[in-house]
């Protein structure tokens, strides 16, 4: 989707090899790095305790939480499509951004030259102040809520309300003493939610208002992609930072590669990093840390932007 210069092989360095997890080594290269790019993925905010609806835990209630991520799921049974969005606005509005949000706000502020890619619609980096400048929501955000009628362009920004509407009041349900939430027990038998009991589009009075999220088989926004595009062709990557992601879905993917091909050392942080099956990934000069970046990030950035105070707190600039 989008093109790099036509030079841009000849921006890639022959860097030296270092350990591919030598913290000391890295803090040199980090020292020396003025455009940086980073992309977060759900590993992210899970150190927040958010389920990131992937892999073994990919289930919810009995539906593959990525079915229900579509259009098609939405036009076949919105009040489910609702009540599962409905839990996830729910779950972040409980959570807190952790260390690993803040460390990277805390590196925007320092760095105009830092743009951060998020995969994530938890608004987790948003309550870190990260700087709107410097931060591209690639799907969306949960708390935006937009039509489900394509002709119309109505959208509302920054809706926290909890329970969305009355009738999703089910999925904002807080249990005592850690009892599971009914609602994700698959035998456990809930109320259809038919498309009156929904709200519909202030605007055209025909569509149902919708997360404003971007489903599978969606198109990013063009603007967004463009802005994104241009950052990366003006001039070449020091650093690019891959977060909390297995880096699959495209084209957040193909990032990693355009940031290669202008030069960028990849830092990947993520568990699964060191493993066998993904160190064919890393090449020379590359890094990979396989821990959680909660733990890792405040680490790794501390020679810019030193240690958290006792409340987890980085110092403004």
């Amino acid at each position: 989707m989008e093109s790099t210069s036509p030079n841009a092989d000849t921006n890639t360095t022959n860097h030296p090899m270092a350990p591919h997890n030598d913290i000391e080594a890295f803090h040199q290269v980090l020292r020396s790095s003025r455009r940086i790019l980073a992309l977060l993925g759900a590993g992210l905010s899970a150190d927040s305790g958010l389920p990131t609806f992937r892999g073994p835990g990919g289930y919810w209630r009995n539906y593959d939480a990525t079915q229900l991520a579509t259009v098609r799921a939405f036009k076949m049974d919105p009040g489910i499509s609702w009540l599962f969005y409905a839990y996830r606005r729910h779950l972040g509005l409980k959570a807190e951004p952790n260390l690993g949000h803040k460390a990277l706000a805390a590196l925007a502020r320092r760095n105009m030259d830092f743009l951060c890619l998020t995969q994530n619609v938890d608004n987790l980096s948003q309550r870190a102040e990260h700087p709107s400048s410097q931060l591209k929501c690639l799907h969306g955000s949960l708390y935006d809520i937009k039509c489900s009628n394509e002709s119309c362009d109505w959208i509302q920004k920054g809706n926290f309300d909890d329970p969305f509407c009355a009738v999703l009041a089910p999925a904002s349900v807080d249990m005592p003493n850690g009892e599971p939430l009914p609602l994700l027990d698959p035998y456990h038998r809930i109320k259809h939610i038919t498309e009156d009991e929904l709200p519909k589009c202030p605007q055209c009075n025909k569509g149902l208002q919708r997360p404003g999220v971007v489903w599978f088989g969606e198109d990013l926004d063009a603007t967004m992609m463009m802005d994104i595009s241009a950052w990366i062709r003006a001039e070449p990557i020091d650093l690019m930072f891959v977060i909390g992601t297995s880096a699959q879905v495209y084209p957040a993917a193909g990032y990693i590669e355009k940031a290669r091909k202008r030069g960028a050392r990849i830092v990947t942080i993520n568990p699964e990093a060191e493993d066998e099956a993904e160190m064919y990934k890393i090449k020379p000069g590359d890094f990979a840390f396989g821990r959680n970046a909660a733990e890792c990030l405040p680490i790794l950035l501390e020679p810019v932007i030193g240690k958290p105070d006792e409340d987890g707190e980085f110092e403004m600039p």
